[in-house]
Formats: C-alpha cells, structure tokens, sequence
C-alpha cells in the first residue's frame, strides 16, 4: 500500500487541476487580422484556402514557405529545385515581409510571363516606388460598412459590401501609364482599390483589401461572389500560395511546414486531453523508473579530434579567402566521392556523364545537370568570389539531400 500511495496521490492532483482549470464553456472570438491560411479564426484564410483546387481545378496548388526570393531561385530554370516555377503567385496580407531580393525576384518571374496578385493594405516602399504607386486611405466613420465593386460590366453582378471595417484604402496616384483600374472602393467617391500593371509577358495585379477574402466574408451572405470575381483574373495556370508560416516564425524566412500537432493545441478540450496524458506518462514513468532502472556507468566517448582539424583547416582557407583553393579541393573531393560510391570515371563531365550520375544517384537529370554545368563553369574561371563557393556548397548539398 506505501508504494500505490504516491502513484494514487499524483493522480488525485492530476484530477483536481483537469477540474479546476478545465476550459470554460464560452470560448472567446479572436478578431485579429492573421490572414493564416490554415485559421479557423474569423480573419484566417482557412476557407479560401480549401477552396483553391475548385477555384482553379486541374491546376497545381504549390503551398509557399520559403521567401519569394530562394523558393523562385530554387525553381528556376538553372536552379537546384524539382519543378520550374510558371504560373501565379498569390500573397493575401502580411506582404510587408518581403525585402528588396524577394521583391526583384517576384518582378523577374512577372517579367518571364507569369502573374503575381497580392492583396494587402499597403505593400513595401520598395514595390510602390518601382510601380510608381501612391496609397491613402480614408476613415469609414459613419457605419464601418465598405462597398466594393468593379469596373467591368460583367462583373458587377459580383460587388459586395463588408462590414467591420474602419478605413477603406485605394490607389491615389497611378503615375504608370500602363496601370488598369479593376475595382473600386466607394468613400465620398468612387476611388481605385484593384489595379493591372503589366510587367514584361506577365501581369501584377494590386488588390487594397485583403480582409474580404477571409473566413468572415467568405463565409457571409454571398459575399464570395466578389471574391470569385477578383480571383477570375489570374490566368488558368498552376498557384503558388505564399504561406503565413514564414512571417510568423523569426526563422528569415526559410521555415519548413509547422508540425499539425499545432492545430489541435489550439482546441482547448483536446489540448488538456494531450497534457493530461503526458503528465500520466510522466508519472508512470518515474514510479516505474525508481523501481527497475539499474545505474547506467557513464562511458565517456573518444574526443573525434578529426572533425576538429577538419574545422580549423577550413577556417584557415576562409580567413585567408584563398576561395580558388577550397573550391578546387570541394570539387576534387566531391568527384572523389562520385567515383568511389558510383564507380564512374570523372575525367569527363559531359551529357553522358549527367545521365550516368543521374542513373545511378537516383537525383533529377535537371538537377545533376546544374551542378555539373556549375562545376565546369567554375573550372573556365580565373577569379573566385565568396558567393562562388557559396552557390557551390548550395548546390553539392542539394545532391546529397534526400
């Protein structure tokens, strides 16, 4: 009985906390304007989000989350990615992560006849300068009720209002001759809210109100209609969805998928339900633990002195900047690496070489093809730089990840 009494005791407290700091039975609305495509939140995007593979059936829905900028480097033609990036680029709200890179590389990807559509407020410096834009806003004082329409006649079957919105914001100045006006925002007037600039073969299309694509408007009266009608502008072609995860992580950017685990913690029955259990597991652990565990010697490992004068020898090359030398031995040693796991001869690394690499590796011929071409480039050169051996790594560490 002396044993069981701390076992029974642990679970009494465990009980006691479930019953007192059990969630309540109201559950408060959180109206903050997240614009995360996987809230159920008012102003999240879940809805919109599900919707994409009907709005734009037989179409690739790619999820971004990566910066613009290393994601359409990755996927570019010369790039290290799976896929070359075509088709349009979607960002609603928190747009104003995006730096000068992501920005010139978005433009570069209109340029080459692809399509960018971002709705947001307002939009970086950077952007509204390039594009010759200005944007103000007025308050929505006497009812916070926005009405939103556009130009065309065939699409005015499609304006809508919304509600809970305190200023309604526009274009004040179209300095780009080649920028169309698509909708408007009415505010003592008819003021532009949704504009075309075409860019090169592709086009950019500036919306100034992000908040009616989210689940509120979404899902209220028929208020999707309008959203419909904005989105019927992109051309049918694959989507990259630009992803909330990379704003709201400090990770600069290049975050992976959040685990789904999160989503569930945010579900107050299922979150105690979670903790419950592993604070039950924790306690049959140490109960357990305190009668079976035998003491383990602790072996203190050999010191690797090896990946020591490894690091050392690698921070002389780079202090020194002597970036010929440890480019030349990255590349003798990766070729090394070739023909000792795939038995293939390195003296020539030409198409016939690619194929019998990709073959063997397993890796895309396009990717095999644009480390060797980067390797041969290298070769022809007489002057390094810093990024050279960058790109270099990038690309040797593209090939050896799974």
């Amino acid at each position: 009985m002396k044993k069981l009494l701390p076992l029974a005791l642990g679970i009494i407290l465990i009980i006691i906390l479930v019953i007192v700091l059990r969630p309540k039975g109201t559950r408060v609305v959180d109206w903050e304007e997240t614009f995360n495509e996987r809230s159920t939140a008012p102003y999240g995007l879940s809805v919109l989000y599900k919707e994409f593979p009907n709005l734009f059936k037989d179409r690739q829905i790619r999820t971004v989350y990566h910066t613009p900028s290393s994601y359409l480097f990755a996927n570019s033609e010369n790039g290290y990615g799976d896929h070359a990036a075509k088709g349009s680029y979607v960002i609603i709200g928190n747009s104003d992560y995006l730096y000068d890179a992501s920005i010139k590389q978005l433009l570069s990807f209109v340029e080459e006849g692809n399509t960018l559509f971002i709705s947001d407020y307002t939009y970086p410096k950077t952007l509204t300068d390039t594009l010759n834009l200005t944007i103000a806003y007025a308050k929505n004082e006497t009812d916070s009720i926005s009405n939103l329409s556009f130009k065309t006649d065939a699409l005015q079957h499609k304006n809508t209002i919304i509600d809970k919105n305190g200023n309604d914001f526009f274009f004040e100045n179209l300095d780009s001759p080649y920028a169309e006006v698509l909708g408007y925002v009415e505010n003592d007037g008819q003021h532009p809210n949704f504009i075309q600039i075409p860019i090169g073969e592709g086009n950019v299309y500036l919306h100034l109100e992000p908040k009616v694509f989210a689940n509120y408007n979404v899902l209220k009266d028929d208020r999707h209609k309008y959203v419909e009608g904005a989105l019927s502008y992109l051309p049918d072609d694959d989507i990259y969805y630009d992803s909330y995860t990379k704003f709201s992580t400090s990770y600069g950017g290049n975050v992976e998928e959040d685990s789904e685990l999160g989503w569930f913690l945010e579900q107050l029955s299922f979150k105690w339900a979670w903790f419950t259990g592993l604070i039950l597991a924790l306690l049959f652990v140490i109960f357990n633990a305190k009668r079976r565990q035998r003491i383990i010697k602790i072996i203190k490992p050999l010191q690797n002195t090896t990946v020591a004068f490894v690091k050392t020898i690698s921070n002389l090359y780079f202090e020194t900047k002597d970036h010929k030398n440890l480019i030349d031995k990255k590349i003798t040693y990766f070729l090394e690496k070739i023909r000792t796991s795939y038995n293939l001869d390195t003296s020539a690394l030409n198409e016939e070489f690619i194929a019998k690499l990709s073959s063997k590796s397993g890796k895309k011929v396009q990717q095999v093809k644009g480390l060797i071409r980067y390797i041969n480039q290298l070769r022809s050169k007489d002057e390094f730089y810093e990024n050279d051996l960058i790109q270099l790594n990038k690309h040797i560490e593209a090939f050896y990840s799974k």
